[in-house]
């Protein structure tokens, strides 16, 4: 990759998240930390809004911006089928959004990228949760997003109904089901739950913040242990 490019694509990778490590960008490019922590500097000399340091992590100052991308036929054709596959497995308002951004793109396109990426031979048939279920996966990614906390009640494999008030973490899709990954007050652990088996669902106006020990990375870590130890 020429240095440009992949400096192009450090400020992308930045502006995209709200706080990048190192490690992460360096993985991302497939370079060495060091080369990171070199091209943030030079980039920071050029007048690029990054604020972070090492060891701590990057992200970019709100109000930057660039001028509007242009994508190759290969990504504008991964674009379009991204969308076809996931919207029947989104929740609706999400599924709407992700239709809406993708016209745009498209409208913005050349011509010719724009036919390649409509007429890619790859789509999904229309088949994913029901009506209720895509009601529910909404309410726990809006909870998420605004970290407050549920209330619900659920029906687990076993037929024991329980109720329970949870720190929705994020909502995970198996290739059937979706799944709620979240903190469970009374369990005082993590827990998965069904989308499809809970039987009533309350956002609650109490928030949390992140505790360690409570957080989505601290499940993953978790997760990775137990792994580890099989």
């Amino acid at each position: 990759m020429r240095r440009a490019d992949r400096l192009f694509q450090l400020v992308q990778l930045i502006r995209g998240r709200r706080l990048s490590t190192a490690d992460f960008l360096a993985q991302r490019l497939e370079v060495s930390v060091r080369t990171v922590y070199r091209d943030v500097a030079d980039l920071q000399a050029q007048g690029v809004p990054i604020e972070g340091e090492a060891g701590v992590g990057y992200r970019m100052r709100s109000g930057f911006d660039l001028p509007p991308l242009m994508f190759t036929k290969d990504e504008a054709q991964a674009l379009v089928a991204s969308v076809r596959i996931a919207q029947p497995r989104l929740d609706r308002a999400l599924a709407a959004q992700a239709d809406a951004a993708l016209s745009k793109i498209l409208a913005v396109l050349p011509s010719a990228s724009r036919a390649a990426a409509e007429s890619l031979a790859v789509y999904a048939p229309p088949v994913g949760p029901d009506d209720a279920t895509r009601a529910r996966l909404e309410t726990l990614r809006v909870a998420a997003e605004a970290r407050r906390k549920l209330r619900m009640r659920y029906l687990d494999l076993k037929g024991e109904l329980s109720e329970r008030v949870v720190r929705p973490l994020g909502c995970f899709y198996w290739g059937e089901v979706w799944t709620l990954a979240a903190w469970c007050e009374a369990r005082q652990n993590f827990r998965n739950f069904r989308v499809d088996r809970i039987e009533e669902l309350q956002l609650l106006d109490e928030r949390f913040r992140d505790e360690a020990g409570k957080t989505l990375p601290d499940l993953f870590r978790a997760v990775e242990f137990d792994e580890q130890r099989r």
